[in-house]
């Protein structure tokens, strides 16, 4: 039998999780441990949603990665990160001169590989960043995103690989992103690429929720799969990926060569992430999470994003309860919320052409179920609020879709004055680095070592804006101080009214609601008088921006405004929802900051 080598997931494991991943002292320390259990020949580091989550919390990405990275390169490990592909590491597409600096920066921050992904498939979004990549000095890998439709076949996906084999992909990943891809499918996936390169490394990645992960990694190893993504106690199963001890000793026993275990280097690794767990990501780890659930084949939502969709799920359930109460009906549970939600991505997905459902595309789909399941349960109409990357998604404006836009949807884009695309996607979005240096420029902020901080602007915007201001960190300290408050409050206890949040060495003191007692807890500074008009309110809940990139103007006080001019943004779910006008006049007000939480049903302008 030939070997099989492991490579630990350890950034989608927290991803797969909950919604935030460790603080780099967390990670340095724990990373000799990790090279101390000896089974490991690579270890996943950063990419996707990592670097989102660090300015989140008010911590730099650039720093985390070379300090993280760079344990693993001295034992000669080799570290790899997740890429979007036309996104890069967000959920919006990027600009071709972002996209080409990105792999620079990466490598020499200290990544080896980029796993290049499309949620398409669409070779036209793969095969530049496989070019990147190596302008970059970085091995490409290049994924086939696996999912079960009558769409994607064996020869589907041994036809996509031989594309990107012949446009130069060093590697290919089987990337089982939600764990349906049924094990002897996988395992002819596995052979004809393999008859078509012999020597092509191949790495296989899935996800244990569904229930087929073990029997697909026996077939692919049986196959010829070089590697193996593995999970590792307490993150293992669940939305997260198989076991490394489960594995292990599964492909020993087939007769496969595999590296031991270092137990007691296990186990001490496992203490430290029930540490980190205990610390603070832990409260951002929904109890479902840690469960299997075949459930998750019908909706085929990827491991990855069930971590953030059910922390997230609690402030949608909490929104819509809301609004039940307040109309004198039935409250919904989680579980009937969830199996709703199930239901409907089921319904939705093949409406809108069967994207493979990973980031941001499983993203997309189901948050256009959940709006689709919100506005139901308030007695609108399906499809009554669809954000702009959804639409974008829909007209082929990220790519060419597998599958048939249903008529409905056509025709729905006819009346909106949509008009759908076949060109090269990344022609809608010219360079943009030129303009963010001016900024950085302009703000007196350095563009960091290899011009790391300058991309991090230009991939994330806002988040880096928000965490250079301190506002991000002061937010997430909030948000915390609150789940702790409520999790550890003695029964019957009053809950605290205020905490005090340091932010850049500077103490602010921070009002705390609950439930429908109040707005949303914030940061940012008082609301600004009202003026006359019209209410414009928020249609749901999530983070108020007035732009969504710096290619926009701002509205301000006094702006004149026609009958669906976009007012702004709420960035619910990870997409932008556009707030329009539904009338003409003058705004006279806009209360919330940009940047600021709101709630559904809060004034965000008025218009006189």
């Amino acid at each position: 039998m030939n070997e099989v080598k492991f490579s630990l997931v350890f950034r989608d494991m927290w991803q797969s999780a909950g919604k935030y991943q460790p603080r780099v002292d967390q990670l340095v320390k724990i990373a000799p441990v990790i090279i101390r259990m000896g089974c490991f020949d690579r270890v996943e580091t950063n990419g996707g949603g990592f670097e989102q989550v660090n300015l989140l919390y008010g911590e730099n990405p650039n720093k985390s990665v070379r300090e993280w990275t760079k344990p693993f390169h001295e034992a000669g490990i080799q570290t790899h990160m997740l890429d979007r592909a036309l996104n890069g590491l967000r959920m919006s597409p990027c600009p071709k001169d972002v996209r080409r600096l990105f792999y620079k920066v990466k490598k020499k921050q200290g990544t080896d590989i980029t796993r290049i992904f499309c949620g398409l498939n669409d070779p036209r979004n793969v095969i530049p960043s496989i070019q990147y990549a190596h302008e970059g000095g970085m091995i490409a890998q290049a994924s086939l995103c696996i999912t079960h439709s009558p769409i994607h076949t064996v020869e589907y996906y041994v036809e996509l690989a031989k594309k990107f084999i012949d446009a130069g992909a060093d590697e290919i990943c089987l990337k089982d992103m939600a764990g349906i891809g049924r094990p002897v499918s996988l395992g002819k996936i596995t052979e004809g690429i393999k008859a078509y390169k012999k020597d092509i490394v191949i790495q296989y990645h899935s996800h244990a929720g569904p229930g087929f992960n073990m029997a697909s990694i026996l077939e692919v190893a049986k196959a010829g799969c070089d590697y193996i993504d593995t999970g590792m106690s307490p993150l293992s199963w669940g939305t997260g990926h198989a076991d490394i001890i489960a594995v292990q000793e599964m492909l020993k026993d087939a007769g496969f060569k595999v590296k031991e275990i270092d137990m007691e280097a296990y186990m001490e690794a496992r203490t430290q992430i029930q540490e980190m767990y205990d610390d603070f990501l832990g409260y951002y780890i929904p109890a479902l999470n840690h469960i299997n659930n075949s459930l998750l084949i019908k909706p085929g939502l990827p491991g990855g994003m069930m971590g953030s969709l059910m922390t997230d799920l609690e402030d949608n359930l909490k929104s819509l309860n809301k609004w039940k109460v307040k109309n004198n009906q039935p409250e919904l549970t989680t579980d009937q919320l969830l199996v709703k939600l199930f239901d409907e991505v089921a319904y939705v997905w093949p409406k809108v052409g069967y994207p493979c459902l990973v980031t941001p595309f499983s993203q997309y789909v189901k948050n256009l179920a959940l709006m689709n399941v919100m506005q139901m349960e308030k007695g609108k109409a399906r499809w009554s609020m669809i954000a702009d990357n959804i639409w974008d998604m829909i007209l082929g404006k990220s790519g060419q879709l597998p599958g048939a836009v249903a008529p409905e949807l056509v025709e729905m884009a006819k009346e909106q004055g949509r008009e759908f695309e076949d060109s090269d996607p990344q022609s809608h979005y010219p360079d943009k680095l030129d303009e963010f240096r001016a900024e950085m420029n302009e703000n007196g902020w350095e563009l960091g070592e290899d011009d790391e901080e300058l991309f991090e602007l230009a991939m994330h915007p806002e988040q880096y804006r928000a965490y250079k201001s301190g506002k991000a960190k002061a937010d997430f300290e909030t948000d915390l101080a609150e789940r702790k408050a409520k999790k550890n409050a003695p029964a019957g206890g009053e809950l605290p009214k205020a905490i005090k949040v340091s932010v850049n060495g500077a103490v602010y003191e921070v009002n705390i609601s609950y439930g429908s007692d109040a707005p949303a807890a914030t940061s940012a500074p008082a609301a600004a008088p009202a003026g006359e008009g019209t209410d414009l309110l928020a249609p749901l809940e999530g983070k108020f921006y007035l732009v969504k990139d710096n290619s926009e103007t701002p509205k301000k006080v006094g702006d004149q405004v026609v009958e669906g001019d976009v007012l702004g943004y709420i960035e619910a779910m990870k997409t932008f929802n556009a707030i329009r006008a539904d009338k003409a006049g003058v705004i006279t007000a806009i209360i919330p900051a940009s940047g600021d939480s709101v709630e559904e049903d809060d004034v965000i302008m008025k218009i006189a």
